[in-house]
């Protein structure tokens, strides 16, 4: 019989390997805070547009209707790549209602339905908010030279400034 003289493989260390993809760890970490504030902002403004959607009434119901569910799809399929890229910063996403409220920069929806055009205001200053989040993450992915992280506030920007302007073109005389 002959002895094991190799390592035993169930002694074998299981910790995660060290991050190294070219940005610090506290780089890291400084973007991730910011991503996870966007992911609150994103996803508070996915229940509001959402909620919007299914309270709207009166007589522009039709095309709010539509337009509210256009927004919550975008916002909703918006929330998983930044959980991602948290992720791949290595931080975990925050992913409750009580971080998204510590973490959001949002007021939450009113309990009673606003009417027609008051969604639409609301939504106007929910989108120039996250706008807001997005764009104070890039002095941090810029000083970083976190490509990745820069392109996807870009994306966000692009697509929160656009649904601003349309809302905004609604409440106009």
């Amino acid at each position: 019989m002959s002895k094991n003289k190799g390592k035993d493989k169930s002694s074998a260390s299981t910790a995660a390997p060290v991050i190294q993809i070219g940005i610090s760890p506290e780089d890291r970490a400084a973007i991730a805070g910011g991503l996870s504030k966007l992911l609150a902002d994103t996803y508070t403004l996915y229940l509001t547009t959402h909620n919007f959607h299914w309270n709207v009434t009166g007589p522009m119901f039709n095309s709010l209707h539509a337009m509210f569910m256009t927004q919550y799809t975008e916002l909703w399929n918006a929330v998983d790549p930044v959980a991602e890229r948290i992720r791949s910063l290595g931080h975990p996403a925050p992913g409750s209602y009580a971080q998204y409220g510590e973490l959001t920069s949002l007021k939450d929806a009113p309990t009673t339905p606003p009417s027609a055009m008051e969604m639409v205001r609301i939504l106007v200053e929910g989108h120039e908010a996250v706008a807001r989040t997005a764009r104070s993450i890039f002095p941090l992915a810029d000083k970083a030279g976190d490509e990745p992280t820069a392109d996807l506030l870009t994306q966000r920007l692009t697509v929160h400034e656009q649904a601003a302007w349309m809302l905004r073109s609604i409440l106009q005389d």
